[in-house]
């Protein structure tokens, strides 16, 4: 999941209690908004925003918001170490930084690129690609499908790096509704090892770079 954070998130409290097993939690009328603070999560459970319930207190559990629809947030217990216990309404909710939040940084610096393994000769890319490296490797024609945002909602600004390990061509194509765009059109790997990155603009919006040819 990409993490998300916020300089202007206003705290907020539970407009009522909450199990230790609820999945979802409504904040005080109007509030949803406030406390994320301008930010977006994208659909398809791909982005998070951490939140503290009780902070501060020994009943403080640390939360992951996954979905927000007004003021009623999908949630993940007890994260960065804390427990998923009841809460009451009335709780203080508000966006923090945690230790699993830095943790997460401090291993994205030192991180290797992920390796996504494909032998067929059709491949269509899904949410774990983003920021992936796909390597394809068959001697007959490969085609790499391109999903709608409808189907896999990546976020606007993902990469994903592809490279032809085999004899077999690497061919480029947006599903329907899907445009992918290069410079002259080309959407081919030229030939076994090269690579090419397809970067999303837009909704249904890529632009394929790289080591390619019409």
């Amino acid at each position: 999941m990409t993490r998300k954070f916020s300089s202007i998130s206003v705290q907020t409290t539970l407009a009522s209690g909450i199990s230790n097993t609820a999945t979802t939690m409504t904040v005080a009328t109007g509030t949803g908004s406030a406390l994320m603070g301008g930010v977006t999560l994208a659909t398809g459970n791909i982005d998070q925003f951490t939140v503290a319930l009780d902070p501060d207190t020994q009943s403080e559990e640390i939360v992951f918001v996954t979905a927000v629809s007004s003021d009623t947030l999908t949630i993940v217990r007890g994260q960065a170490g804390s427990s998923a216990i009841t809460h009451s309404g009335g709780a203080t909710v508000k966006h923090v930084l945690t230790s699993s939040d830095l943790t997460a940084f401090e291993a994205g610096l030192n991180e290797t690129i992920p390796l996504n393994t494909q032998t067929g000769t059709t491949y269509t890319l899904v949410a774990a690609d983003a920021g992936d490296l796909v390597t394809l490797t068959n001697s007959s024609p490969i085609t790499v499908t391109v999903p709608t945002n409808a189907s896999v909602p990546f976020a606007t600004g993902s990469q994903i790096t592809i490279i032809q390990s085999g004899s077999g061509n690497v061919t480029v194509v947006g599903d329907t509704g899907v445009t992918v765009s290069s410079a002259d059109g080309d959407l081919k790997l030229r030939t076994q090892w090269s690579a090419a990155t397809l970067i999303k603009t837009n909704t249904n919006n890529w632009v394929l770079i790289g080591d390619i040819k019409a």
